[in-house]
């Protein structure tokens, strides 16, 4: 028999094309069994690529193949067995075509994941042909439903995560503007950083964003364990000052690695909405919006949650005028490039777009990561999120 030769890089396992031969294996030790499977083929008028090995074991070396033609009397395997042997090996659709007879072995074929039996006594050209045919086709069909449920699922994981980490903000003051965006880096999977907004029974306005080093999904998970901690301490009325040290407790139990760590930047506005205290956990500093619009002061600055060096997180206490408007976000915006080129955006290109988008009025928040997008060339590299808190008298 002639060996099989080499298939186009397109032809994919299970895919049958007018244009390219059947990759099939034939995996029968006797050889008078594996000519009159050759005539029946030539019968069946099919385009055959045909590679004949004896045994089992020649056989899970050779699966790059549309479809196996599998004898369950073999030197090295016997039965059902052999059928489930090849399909652990991750084998294609697969035909078995045997000599054992009757009904029982014929269901458990099918069963254990043939696509079809058929006895060697009974098939001729037309009944292997339309076998071959439709076995590889359904073995399509099984694997684009298994492509489509774990699409599926994944989009299901990633919509939970969304959840996690970027939900809905918990505010009562209709007064209150509250804005919030996100835009997931290039690959298009959710990174680490997070956002929150709460109001406290007090009339109290507390506002998060935050960045777990690194992107990926465990960065993700990681970001979301972190906002759902914070937001049940505030919702469990923990005092302020305490939130940052138990947010680093919970990010040392939960991280994977211990280099990983997490900055913040978070907000307590006051219920007159006069003043505010600002924390930092070496995150950049937000932006205090106006004409122009500047950082807000930095002397405060704490060390990032999880890096393990002396000093805590000490609030700074701004007071505010009548109407105001800040502006949070992540690392994420200041590291987007200008036109593709290896100069990055910082605080002084964020500052620019944010005041020309203040000025051009809108949803403010759409407008500084659309404009960050623009400047950079397309999907920025790492994820960014933006929240906006404001207040008019």
């Amino acid at each position: 028999m002639s060996d099989a030769r080499t298939a186009p890089d397109d032809i994919r396992r299970g895919t049958v094309t007018n244009s390219a031969p059947v990759r099939l294996l034939l995996v029968e030790d006797d050889e008078g069994d594996a000519i009159l499977v050759r005539e029946h083929l030539a019968d069946a008028g099919l385009d055959v690529d045909l590679l004949w090995v004896r045994t089992l074991d020649e056989a899970i070396d050779r699966l790059h193949v549309d479809l196996v033609l599998l004898d369950l009397g073999l030197p090295d395997a016997m039965g059902i067995a052999a059928l489930e042997r090849l399909l652990a090996a991750d084998a294609p659709a697969v035909v078995v075509l045997t000599g054992l007879a009757g009904t029982d072995i014929g269901l458990a074929a099918v069963a254990a994941g043939a696509q079809d039996y058929l006895v060697k006594g009974e098939v001729d050209g037309e009944t292997l042909g339309r076998s071959v045919r439709y076995a590889i086709q359904r073995r399509r069909l099984e694997d684009t439903d298994r492509a489509l449920y774990r699409s599926l699922v994944r989009a299901e994981e990633v919509n939970r995560l969304e959840r996690a980490l970027l939900p809905t903000p918990s505010v009562v003051d209709q007064q209150l503007e509250v804005r919030v965006g996100y835009r997931a880096g290039r690959d298009g999977v959710l990174g680490g950083d997070f956002y929150d907004v709460v109001e406290r029974p007090d009339g109290s306005v507390l506002a998060l964003v935050g960045d777990v080093c690194g992107h990926g999904p465990d960065e993700a998970a990681l970001g979301a364990t972190l906002r759902t901690a914070w937001r049940t301490l505030v919702l469990a009325e923990v005092p302020t000052v305490d939130l940052f040290g138990l947010l680093e407790r919970v990010l040392i139990s939960e991280r994977a690695r211990p280099e990983i760590f997490t900055t913040v930047s978070m907000l307590d506005v006051t219920a007159d909405r006069s003043s505010v205290d600002l924390y930092l956990a070496g995150h950049p500093v937000p932006l205090l919006l106006g004409e122009p619009s500047a950082l807000l002061p930095t002397h405060g600055r704490g060390r990032a949650l999880g890096i393990p060096v002396p000093g805590g997180w000490a609030p700074v206490r701004l007071e505010l005028e009548p109407s105001w408007r800040i502006l949070l976000y992540t690392d994420g915006v200041l590291e987007a490039t200008i036109g593709g080129g290896s100069d990055r955006l910082g605080k002084t290109g964020l500052l620019r777009i944010v005041d020309g988008a203040v000025a051009a009025q809108g949803d403010l928040v759409e407008r500084v990561l659309h404009d960050v997008r623009e400047l950079h060339g397309g999907d920025l590299v790492d994820d960014a999120a933006v929240v906006v808190l404001g207040w008019r008298a």
